[in-house]
């Protein structure tokens, strides 16, 4: 099923659309209402994937596994800087446009039709650094019953993991219901086409080239991992949840994986602060909001300032739909000179377009496991021995 599930969800996606303007107001909010209680239901059980599926690398990497997931830091940082500067430039470019960019109306959102709120347990940082010191010590005195622990879990998730699979479709109906009830699918695609077009093609373009060489030049390999990655990216698009797409990116990062305990690792250690979405449109966003309010383009000296700060601020987004550009305000406020209505333009803006941006973040995500996965497999296979 699941390589079947990118054609699945498009003509999901597709008929959705064509259906909903014909659904009654209770049958949509009934629809979203599901969704959002299964999204619920997912975040819930997060921080157990997370736990579990860090523990068990944390075991078999045993003294080791603070300087991967050290490694895996400093690269997140590098990436996210990279992509913000190379954004640097193509917002220069769309500074030179002409642009008269109105404020979009404040638009009726789908209330659901009866809330399902579930407290999460613990969150998901807490999970990480817990699984990450229990994974390096317990070895150290438990060796064995530790690593039986560990195989154990890894059986418990798996079966998480496909259960997770099998409800998508039914989980993003109700998004998919909710964009196009309120008129959002609309607006980005007639109002904001330029834009919207040009942060696409840089965030897929820069991300495919990555996946070109993931694959070495490779077209059949490079057609494959893009192929298990789209029923990831086609959910994140609808949930505008990297966190809720998480089962499908790590299913597909695992295809052509060396080592699948890591590629499992490096995904929920990253989904929430490696953006490469968010790098590429938050900047050309600021650009077009300048432009649209006639205040001067930042010298690369500014922007450079902006890029470092705009880095360091990923590893506070919240992970909530729009999450991405709340924390970012301050950082535009003070390194880029944003009154109020620019904030507020700049945060309509983002929210108009966080489908595509989620997809895209969880799209990099997947490429940088992958790339994980070819550098560094070999140091988890050699302790697996």
């Amino acid at each position: 099923m699941f390589r079947k599930m990118p054609i699945l969800l498009l003509l999901l996606i597709v008929s959705t659309v064509f259906m909903t303007p014909y659904m009654t107001l209770e049958v949509k909010q009934g629809f979203y209402a599901v969704s959002l209680t299964m999204k619920h239901l997912i975040v819930f059980v997060l921080p157990l994937i997370i736990f579990a599926l860090l523990f068990k690398t944390a075991v078999m990497l045993s003294s080791k596994a603070t300087k991967i997931i050290g490694l895996i830091l400093i690269l997140v940082c590098c990436s996210n800087f990279i992509s913000t500067m190379l954004s640097h430039f193509l917002g220069s470019w769309v500074y030179s446009f002409d642009l008269n960019m109105i404020k979009p109306n404040t638009l009726s959102g789908l209330a659901p039709l009866w809330h399902a709120d579930i407290p999460a347990l613990i969150s998901n940082d807490k999970a990480m650094f817990s699984s990450i010191i229990l994974g390096i010590f317990l070895p150290k005195v438990y060796p064995k019953q530790t690593m039986n622990i560990a195989k154990h879990i890894e059986v418990i998730i798996e079966k998480i993991l496909k259960g997770t699979v099998l409800i998508v479709p039914l989980f993003i109906v109700g998004f998919i219901v909710k964009l196009q009830h309120d008129g959002v699918i609309g607006v980005i695609i007639k109002d904001y086409a330029t834009i919207f077009t040009i942060i696409a093609l840089a965030q897929y373009g820069y991300i495919l080239l990555l996946y070109f060489i993931i694959s070495k030049g490779c077209v059949q390999k490079f057609i494959n991992h893009v192929k298990g990655m789209l029923p990831a990216v086609m959910c994140g698009f609808s949930t505008m949840s990297s966190a809720a797409s998480m089962p499908l990116t790590i299913m597909g990062v695992e295809t052509d994986a060396k080592s699948k305990d890591l590629a499992r690792s490096v995904v929920p250690a990253t989904v929430n602060i490696h953006l490469i979405g968010d790098c590429f449109a938050i900047p050309i966003f600021a650009y077009a909001v300048l432009k649209s309010f006639g205040v001067a383009e930042p010298s690369f000296y500014s922007y450079l300032i902006f890029a470092f700060y705009f880095m360091l601020a990923k590893f506070s987004v919240a992970a909530i739909p729009g999450g991405g550009i709340i924390v970012m305000l301050p950082i535009l406020d003070m390194y880029l000179g944003f009154s109020g209505e620019m904030m507020s333009l700049i945060t309509a803006l983002y929210i108009l377009f966080d489908p595509v941006i989620t997809s895209a973040n969880i799209f990099g995500n997947g490429a940088f496991a992958k790339i994980m996965d070819m550098g560094f497999s070999n140091i988890l296979n050699k302790k697996s021995r």
